[in-house]
């Protein structure tokens, strides 16, 4: 005798009541995590307002006159080369691996072998390029974490056929890669800043050297949970993330049940990522975000030779190495609003720069982020509507 079909109302209560009770902790817990972006962003602000406040604001004003437009514009011509190498990075990060993540096979491939060249077409490395400026325009423009963009990212990236699976895996190891490459350079700036006279510099560089140890242990942690097939636990929570990337990955004209049969997990596809035919494209993306760490140091020399201030090679590097390593540290609070400005005044103060010239080098820092987040946002949106006028179903 067949059942009569279970309502949806009374499907819904059966999934409330299957559901476990959460107790206050839990849902305080709950409530915390989804505010973070916003408490992290009154944190910020509030934090910002105190130094600029407690500081001489004319002398701001005139230290980020002297920049004047064609400094800026400089600084951000090298913030546009940094994102592109940014991107170039991440198309490295899935070069030659088919978009639906598995080469085809046919029926004239023996068993257990795999042709070299797939027939499907892969990704543009512009497009690579287009969406990490629209990741860096939602960490830095957006009141989210810094890895909203992230999230973002691997989504539009769906837009141009990648299979979920593989946009998210893509994320991960590039995410990895970029942290890797910023422990390494916070590693040279503390080396450098051992060099430094001075009980300040000394305690400082005693620090940094703590926190990069412990910074490599997380990079080593998190390279194995994306190799030693540790990720499955994750996969299990990205499930429902990846089953809106299904109908976006799936091929025109086919359903998601067609899509599901060819997409790899998440596991799958950083096993592809990471495997060891791939180590000279890891090793290009590697070396590309190291360049693009070293030329945000480009930047602080502009910024301060605009101003008038001399500094060396060394000191340009620990202050750059620094205040990035500072407010990558400050992750939950968005752009790392006041903590980049505080992460200048502490550094920079080892090389005798007034607090109001490390404010308005920061200020100049976040030129960049407004004159190219803000394309970048417009361009995210215009690939939402796009994508949206192509799945609409027909009036």
């Amino acid at each position: 005798m067949v059942e009569a079909p279970a309502r949806p109302d009374e499907s819904c209560a059966e999934r409330r009541e299957a559901r476990p009770a959460e107790g206050p902790p839990q849902r305080f817990l709950r409530g915390l995590l989804r505010r973070l972006p916003l408490i992290g962003t009154l944190v910020g602000l509030g934090l910002g307002v105190w130094l600029v406040a407690t500081n001489d604001l004319g002398a701001i004003g005139a230290a980020f006159g002297r920049i004047g437009p064609a400094g800026l514009a400089a600084i951000v011509g090298v913030r546009a080369v940094i994102v592109l190498l940014c991107g170039l990075a991440w198309a490295r990060v899935l070069a030659g691996i088919p978009p639906s993540g598995r080469p085809r096979t046919g029926p004239e491939v023996p068993a257990g072998r795999r042709i070299e060249r797939s027939v499907e077409r892969s990704v543009e490395t512009g497009a690579f390029v287009i969406l990490r400026f629209v990741r860096e325009g939602v960490n830095v423009l957006l009141p989210v974490a810094s890895v909203g963009g992230e999230v973002v990212g691997g989504r539009l990236l769906t837009f141009w056929g990648v299979a979920g699976s593989l946009a998210a895996a893509s994320i991960l190891a590039d995410m990895l890669i970029q942290v890797a490459t910023q422990v390494a350079f916070t590693g040279l700036g503390a080396a450098l800043l051992w060099r430094l006279p001075g009980e300040a510099a000394a305690a400082l560089a005693w620090w940094t050297t703590q926190a990069a140890v412990v910074a490599v242990a997380a990079v080593a942690a998190f390279f194995a949970l994306q190799t030693l097939g540790a990720a499955r636990g994750l996969e299990r929570r990205l499930a429902g993330l990846g089953r809106r990337f299904l109908r976006s990955a799936a091929p025109d004209g086919a359903g998601p049940e067609a899509g599901a049969a060819s997409i790899l997990s998440v596991q799958e596809a950083l096993d592809a990522v990471w495997a060891r035919g791939r180590r000279g494209r890891i090793a290009q993306s590697v070396a590309l975000h190291a360049v693009a760490w070293g030329l945000g140091a480009v930047e602080i020399w502009i910024v301060l030779a605009c101003i008038g201030v001399e500094v060396s090679l060394t000191e340009v590097f620990v202050l750059e190495s620094l205040s990035q390593a500072i407010k990558s540290a400050a992750f939950a609070v968005p752009s790392g609003l006041g903590v980049q400005e505080g992460g200048f005044v502490v550094v920079g103060a080892l090389f005798g720069l007034d607090a109001g010239t490390a404010i308005a080098l920061s200020l100049a820092k976040r030129v960049p982020d407004v004159a190219l987040g803000l394309p970048s946002l417009i361009v995210w949106q215009i690939l939402e509507a796009k994508r949206a006028q192509v799945l609409a179903p027909p009036g």
